[in-house]
């Protein structure tokens, strides 16, 4: 051993031998030398060769690795031993190299054989370097040069290296012999040895304990078991030879092979895992390079230990592997993506069963590739299979056709067949299911799925189908019944329309009301129907209230199937408005000098025609009236094929037309041609204004003046001029020898001039609005929303006549009509709308007359024209209009014939007109239908215009105010008042369809009524005055209508002048007379049919009352006291000239009545609801003795019949609303008798007075002292919460968080009065004692608050807080409540604090009580605010007002504590911060407020007398 004395690490030399020699001796591989020493010095995998060759050239053996020697320098290892000291060891391989050649040992200087030279002690070679592997030799500058120090060494200990394995080509036993000779050597040098058993790791047993049995025998010679190539107690064997060098040092343990190869393959198996992590972790992409996985591993330990026990062609296989594996995942999810989306692909190009149900897969194919759509869903591959070509790099999503040939793609397609089967079955169980449920008929609206299920448990369908199916397909026929039932709800409102329509517009229904329309909604099925859906129901009922009482288009509830917007709709289609700068009229009337005369007649009569008017003209030209025209004729034939063509009209412009006859036969061929031409020019005319052609009907003379056939044909002859609206010339009296006579020339002449004149008219620039505004007559047709017609039905009788134009700009909903009625042509206003939208006409506009369309099909339509037409003046005239598809309709459909045959009745009970019009007939309907109708309103303008005139003073004179009822002047010869209204929003609606066959509508006039026309100057002959055409009617005589005294109009009046007022009284007054006659049997005559008449004109002051008034009361012409408004004494001695049964005269100077006082079913309708409400139990009364008047409205005076009898209204009553009752004396008689004989009048509020404040009937029948009484009553300083209210909420929270409905489900009223008894006997009573349910303690609760004198929120703070609530900005908002509730009295804001924390709480379980913070909002609100619902504007705030309580319970800890916002919840359906509005307020009753404010209403119901 080599000793330093300094302190550099000490060096010790080894000296490995082994058997060693030719193949002959040591067989065809070594004993494991160089491996052994290869382990030792370069431990790492990478630098570890298996093989190391003995066999050598020359040449390699003289390099400078071997340098002629026969040993090895293979470098040295620094070596630091358990206690910290380091050595270094230098090694020695000692070998013997053979010639590649000779196969012998090459020569060297040492000569000596292995066994000798192997125990040599001290070495030497000069510049030999350390060795590596074979392939250094000859390339050494290649490698790592590193000499052997010193060019010598000194052996310090050597390694034995015996091979225990099996052995190639060689025995054991000979090798021991020769480790025998080579010990008895190297024993000699006294130098330490240690014997390595190499190659254990293939050990043979046997091999081994021969070994220790060797080295048993010899001292201090161990053992160490070892395995290069498993790297196993390679350094164990060297350190063992160290320590016996160094005793100083420990001594190393010796571990056995097996143990040794245990611990190093776990060491090998946690290293290479933690590399198996780290490839996966870094490489996910089976494109990665190992090149990028090096730089990217490099330096991290569970690489860096990896490669040093298993080196990187271990690591580069692992990879390899890893990316193998990467690869195939990719393709396995690119083929799981193609087959999850084949059968999707399958279900869009073979989806019908029908068609694949019997294909092959390949036939299957084969479709799918003629699909048009296959491109889109497959991709063809020219290298098959997909999954080894770059289609697996490909971005392309389609599937690869050659998919579909594996096994999995026919898996797939007969899975889908299946599929189909399977879903085909299923849809029809669904539908089957579906069925069943609907033959289920005990199902309601909102019933859930769960009391249902039991009842269909049995069924196959049921059973087939999965759970979410059933539930699938219940939720859909819950959704339909629950449509259908809110449908059928919405209907029967409507049913019930003289339930709603009793208030006047924008008034708000009072509690009474809302009572009355519950109780008589509950009987009806359909409102049961809604049971489970309570909220709904009360929202619809709300909603239609709200459109009842605030109508527009825009509420309308039937959207866009609203009558207003469907006629604004037709109308704007089919009318131009007038072009004021019309040009193209080829014609002007003033200085018109040519006349184009078409001639039409039969069997050459149009030729004669024209003969005889060329003969009296000279060139063409024929004098008439001074001047000189220029007439271009056209004869034509009736027969002629001209006549089917357009083409005659538009080249020759004809100006008018004569139409000329001798016979009934030629007369109905010219009334077909004038059909066809004005057809045909309707139909291909552009210009929708272009102006219409004059027909001229001339009655050509018969050669035998005696022909009895000439009365029949001039008259037939009047009546289709009638009917056409064209002009009829008769033949002059005389005797004509010529068919034609020069003065039925000049006639017909001046009717085309006249004609003519009166389109330039219509169609030149207007000169003002004025002019445009002077209708003669003024019709309103109504309709029902929602009717089952189209609106064209109804409007086609206008839209189809040649004579209708457009209204006014602004008036979408107005047309024109010029037609010839009475005794000139007249200019009728029509305006369609909805009923919503007429009642605001009805109630302040002038109006002559009502067209009432209703649909046979629907009792809604019908119930509403009643309730409509109940509150119509009877002095206006009415046409009712029935629509249906077909006569047929009415024999056989019960419910249709009922419905004509009741409107027919009313009609009849009226004496209004009523017809109806038919969907599928083809009758060309024209304005004719309502001929008879314009008639009668012609006739009673007078009588109209007065009454409106009437009313409207009796209304502004105790109002003090008019709501423009006289706007101006129509050239109705009346310039009181102009009917010209402006188009409104609230005015403007739809109308329905009629039909124009009706036993009532009679087109032309009878022979009898030939009389009745007179001729002109000219010799034209229109009708007097025209007369309704029933034959109940047709009879009656009527003088004409006495005009008012004519009044000079004030522009745009608001308020009438008192004098005014004074002149149009005096004028209605003088214009009185009292008829004479004899009296008309009661019993012959309706009750609504009489009416009083002053006995007197004389006037008294308006203070002055007396009721010495004379009624007919029987055919001896009895006199009945009576009181008259105006003070003045009336006898009416009954009898005179009457029409519809009562007197015309007396009409014009009385009080207009309501319809509903002529007719028994409109009466009884609208009194069969306030009997079944307001009935008491002795059945005295049919109505509340008192009531209040509604403050804020002027006394219209009675809207019931003030006579009828409530137990037979319909006999020994007088009808005359003008009588009207004063209120003191009818205070005084209501209190003496139960019997009422005059309605009471309600009193007029008194404005120095302020109103009371709202004190709610209390719900106690019993006296308390704690309940009813002021908050501050309850509460002390140290209490300040109000101990009722403590327990209750205490026990709430304690048994009833999680109780579902909690506030909103009513508990039991006997439960909750007593608990507030009990508590009244003993405050300190327990409720869990008690066992009473919780819902019974909170309505106690409730009822305590509903109980105070003032509600918990102070009612002068509710503006506030609805001003709040509109604020935009959901921050702001907040802030200003908090503001708001800072001004609560103090003890209001302790106890609402209170209050609101604890709904906070509860809402915070809506889970379990979905009774979230909106739901309690909901049922709060009222208790916490007590809104008076009798003002409108509480329906109005509704929605703000709950929205304003939601917020509190919702911000709590904001309001209150001051903590933060928070979220918004949207199950709790409360706003997000930046909504427009708190709520969104209900549509319909957001309207302006009235222009007087309203306090409590209450309906005033006039009791009838007795």
């Amino acid at each position: 051993m080599a000793k330093n004395k300094d302190a550099r690490p000490p060096t010790f030399a080894v000296s490995v031998v082994g058997l060693s020699g030719t193949e002959k001796e040591k067989g065809n591989c070594g004993v494991g030398k160089s491996c052994l020493c290869n382990r030792y010095v370069r431990p790492d995998a990478d630098s570890y060769y298996s093989e190391h060759t003995s066999v050598l050239s020359t040449i390699d053996f003289g390099g400078r690795v071997v340098n002629n020697d026969h040993f090895l320098y293979w470098g040295e290892v620094l070596h630091r031993g358990d206690d910290g000291v380091e050595c270094k060891i230098q090694v020695i391989e000692q070998t013997e190299f053979i010639d590649d050649q000779t196969f012998l040992p090459h020569r060297s200087t040492n000569l000596q054989p292995y066994t000798k030279r192997a125990a040599a002690t001290k070495l030497q070679s000069a510049e030999k370097l350390m060795y590596i592997c074979t392939d250094q030799l000859g390339l050494e500058q290649d490698f790592d040069q590193k000499q052997m120090p010193d060019g010598k060494l000194n052996i310090d200990g050597f390694v034995l290296c015996i091979d225990v394995s099996k052995g190639c080509n060689r025995k054991f036993d000979d090798q021991m012999k020769f480790v025998n000779s080579l010990y008895s050597q190297i024993a000699k040098s006294k130098k330490p040895i240690v014997v390595a058993a190499t190659k254990c790791d293939e050990c043979v047993d046997q091999h081994l304990r021969d070994l220790q049995a060797f080295t048993a025998n010899k001292k201090n010679l161990q053992v160490i078991e070892t395995s290069s190539r498993s790297s196993i107690n390679v350094e164990i064997c060297f350190n063992t030879l160290i320590q016996q060098l160094d005793k100083t040092r420990g001594k190393p343990k010796t571990v056995p092979y097996l143990e040794a190869y245990k611990i190093q393959r776990q060491l090998v198996a946690a290293v290479t895992d933690r590399f198996e992590k780290l490839m996966v972790q870094t490489v996910r992409d089976y494109h990665t390079t190992w090149k990028t996985v090096i730089s990217t591993l490099k330096g991290q330990s569970d690489y860096e230990e990896f490669i040093t026990l298993e080196g990187t062609k271990k690591a580069r296989n692992m990879f390899n592997k890893h990316i193998a594996q990467l690869k195939q995942e990719h393709i396995k999810r690119r083929r799981e993506e193609y087959l999850t989306t084949l059968p999707k692909t399958l279900n869009n190009l073979l989806n019908n069963l029908e068609e694949v149900e019997n294909l092959s897969w390949p036939e299957a194919q084969s479709l799918i590739r003629s699909r048009p759509d296959f491109q889109y869903w497959f991709v063809i591959l020219e290298h098959t299979p997909w999954d080894e070509t770059d289609h697996i790099d490909n971005n392309d999503r389609r599937v690869p056709f050659d998919l579909l040939d594996t096994p999995d793609g026919e898996r797939i397609y007969l899975n889908h067949v299946q599929h189909l089967f399977s879903e085909k079955r299923r849809v029809e169980m669904k539908e089957r299911f579906k069925k069943t449920l609907e033959r289920v008929h005990f199902i309601s609206p909102g019933q859930p799925w769960e009391e249902v299920m039991c009842f269909v448990m049995e069924d196959e369908a049921y059973k087939y189908i999965t759970e979410s199916d059933r539930r699938d397909v219940y939720s859909r026929h819950q959704q339909e019944i629950v449509e259908r039932a809110k449908e059928e709800f919405q209907e029967m409102l409507f049913e019930h329309a003289e339930l709603f329509y009793d208030l006047d517009l924008n008034a708000t229904p009072s509690c009474d009301k809302m009572s009355e329309i519950h109780s008589v909604l509950n009987e009806e099925p359909r409102y049961r129907a809604l049971q489970k859906l309570a909220p709904d129901r009360e929202s619809l009922l709300l909603k239609h209230i709200g459109f009842v009482y605030h109508p527009t288009k825009e509420t309308c509830l039937s959207g866009q199937s609203c009558v207003d917007l469907k006629v604004e709709q037709v109308l704007a289609n089919r009318l131009v408005q007038l072009d004021h700068g019309r040009s193209n009229l080829y014609y002007n009337s003033a200085n018109i000098d040519k006349i184009n005369l078409c001639l039409l007649g039969r069997e050459g009569l149009a030729q004669e025609l024209a003969n005889e008017i060329r003969a009296q003209s000279t060139d063409d030209e024929y004098t008439l009236d001074g001047k000189i025209y220029e007439l271009e004729l056209l004869p034509v034939d009736v027969n002629s094929t001209l006549l089917f063509s357009h083409t005659w009209v538009s080249t020759f412009k004809p100006h008018g037309c004569f139409c000329v006859f001798n016979s009934i036969e030629s007369l109905n061929c010219i009334g077909d041609c004038i059909g066809r031409i004005r057809a045909e020019i309707a139909q291909n005319r552009r210009d929708r204004f272009a102006q219409p052609l004059p027909f001229i009907l001339i009655l050509a003379n018969q050669r035998d003046s005696v022909c009895k056939n000439m009365p029949i044909l001039r008259h037939q002859g009047q009546q289709l001029a009638n009917k056409l609206q064209c002009t009829f010339v008769d033949i002059p009296s005389g005797a004509f020898p010529r068919k034609f006579n020069e003065f039925q020339i000049k006639q017909g002449l001046r009717a085309v001039l006249e004609g003519l004149k009166h389109n330039f008219d219509v169609l030149s620039p207007l000169p003002s609005i004025k002019d445009m505004s002077e209708t003669d007559l003024r019709i309103v047709m109504c309709a029902m929303c929602w009717d089952p017609f189209s609106v064209d039905l109804i409007l086609s009788p206008f839209l189809d006549s040649h004579c209708c134009s457009a209204g006014q700009p602004g008036q979408s909903n107005t047309l024109i009509l010029d037609k010839i009625i009475g005794d000139s042509r007249r200019r009728i206003q029509v305006t369609v709308l909805s009923y919503h939208s007429s009642i605001g006409v009805r109630k302040d506009e002038l109006v002559h007359g009502y067209i009432l369309v209703y649909s046979a099909k629907r009792k809604a339509s019908m119930a509403t024209l009643r309730a409509f037409l109940a509150e119509v003046q009877d002095v206006i005239p009415v046409q009712m209009v029935a629509i249906t598809d077909s006569q047929a309709d009415f024999f056989e459909n019960d419910s249709i014939k009922e419905l004509m045959t009741e409107g027919e009745h009313i009609a009849t009970e009226i004496a209004a007109k009523f017809t109806a019009l038919y969907s599928l007939s083809q009758y060309h309907r024209q304005t004719e239908v309502f001929t008879p109708f314009f008639n009668e309103v012609l006739e009673k303008k007078q009588s109209i215009e007065s009454s409106f005139l009437f009313d409207s003073s009796s209304r502004d004179c105790m109002t003090g105010a008019s709501e423009d009822v006289f706007p101006t002047s129509p050239h109705s010869h009346s310039p009181a008042y102009n009917p010209y209204y402006p188009d409104s929003e609230d005015d403007t609606e739809a109308p329905p369809p009629y039909s124009p066959i009706g036993d009532d509508v009679q087109l032309l006039p009878t022979p009898s009524e030939r009389a009745k026309y007179r001729i002109d100057l000219e010799g034209n002959e229109y009708p007097v005055h025209s007369t309704p055409v029933g034959d109940h009617e047709r009879n009656h005589k009527v003088p004409p209508p006495v005009r008012p005294k004519p009044v000079l109009p004030k522009p745009n009046v608001k308020k009438l002048d008192p004098n005014l007022l004074k002149t149009i009284e005096a004028g209605m007054r003088s214009n009185r007379r009292t008829p004479r006659g004899p009296m008309a049997h009661c019993e012959d005559v309706e009750a609504s049919d009489n009416y009083a008449d002053p006995v007197d004109t004389l006037l008294k002051s308006k203070g002055f009352n007396d009721d010495i008034y004379a009624v007919p009361e029987d055919t001896h012409s009895r006199m009945v006291k009576i009181r008259n408004s105006f003070g003045g004494l009336h006898v009416l001695h009954g009898g005179g000239e009457e029409e519809n049964g009562f007197d015309r005269k007396s009409q014009a100077g009385r009080r207009p009545s309501k319809y509903k006082h002529r007719s028994k079913i409109l009466f009884s309708k609208t009194k069969a609801y306030q009997r079944r409400f307001h009935s008491d139990s002795d059945g005295e009364e049919s109505g509340p003795a008192t009531q209040k008047k509604k403050k804020g409205r002027a006394h219209r005076g009675s809207e019931e019949d003030p006579l009828l009898s409530p137990a037979d209204p319909w006999k020994g009553g007088i009808d005359n609303p003008a009588i009207t009752s004063d209120p003191e004396q009818d205070d005084k008689k209501m209190k003496k008798k139960k019997t009422p004989k005059t309605p009471k009048e309600p009193k007029k509020p008194k404005s120095s007075k302020p109103p009371k404040p709202l004190y709610p009937p209390t719900r106690r029948t019993w006296e308390s002292n704690y309940f009813g009484v002021p908050l501050q009553n309850l509460v002390t300083p140290e209490r300040p919460i109000p101990l009722f209210i403590e327990k209750c909420v205490d026990y709430i929270e304690r048994t009833g968080l999680t109780t579902e409905g909690l506030y909103r489900v009513s508990g039991n009223k006997t439960d909750q009065d007593n608990i507030q008894k009990q508590f009244d006997q003993d405050h300190s009573i327990d409720f869990v004692v008690m066992d009473v349910a919780v819902n019974a303690v909170a309505g106690a609760l409730k009822a305590f608050f509903a109980d105070l004198p003032d509600p918990l929120i102070p009612y002068s703070l509710h503006p506030e807080l609805v001003e709040a609530a509109k604020i935009v900005d959901y921050m702001e908002r907040l802030q200003v409540l908090r503001e708001i509730v800072n001004k609560f009295p103090p003890v209001n804001y302790l106890v609402f604090k209170y209050i609101i924390t604890h709904l906070n709480r509860v809402s915070q379980q809506s889970k379990t009580t979905l009774m979230t913070a909106d739901n309690l909002s909901i049922c709060f609100w009222p208790t916490l605010m007590r809104p008076d619902f009798e003002n409108k504007d509480t329906l109005s705030t509704t929605k703000l007002n709950q929205a304003v309580i939601e917020s509190f319970i919702l911000q709590s800890d904001y309001f209150f504590y001051g903590g933060e916002v928070a979220e918004s919840s949207s199950s709790e359906g409360t706003p997000p911060p930046h909504c427009h509005n708190m709520v969104e307020a209900l549509l319909p009753l957001q309207l302006p407020p009235p222009l007087q404010p309203q306090q409590i209403q209450h309906t005033l119901q006039p009791d009838p007398l007795l």
